[in-house]
């Protein structure tokens, strides 16, 4: 049976029967869609591979402190940066 390493709610890793439905990068604490035009730029360039993490759901991406994407999730980052600049 294939297994698939994803970042959970505490932000710690894990194997997983099930795999990540969005991708998100490390050191820069974003994740967004699989399909993301920015994060294909950067991987076609040579980067974000090395930091390449993925999630199995919003809910754990945000509780493990990763924002939204501005690119491929644009409403999901304006809900973040309003409550950003809120709190």
């Amino acid at each position: 049976m294939r297994t698939w390493t994803l970042i959970g709610a505490d932000g710690q890793p894990y194997e997983s029967a099930a795999p990540g439905t969005l991708g998100g990068h490390r050191r820069a604490r974003i994740y967004g869609r699989l399909d993301c035009a920015a994060a294909r730029r950067a991987i076609e360039r040579g980067g974000y591979v090395r930091h390449r993490v993925f999630f199995l759901n919003e809910a754990d991406a945000r509780a493990g402190g990763y924002r939204p994407c501005a690119v491929c999730m644009p409403q999901a980052y304006a809900a973040w940066k309003k409550s950003a600049s809120c709190g």
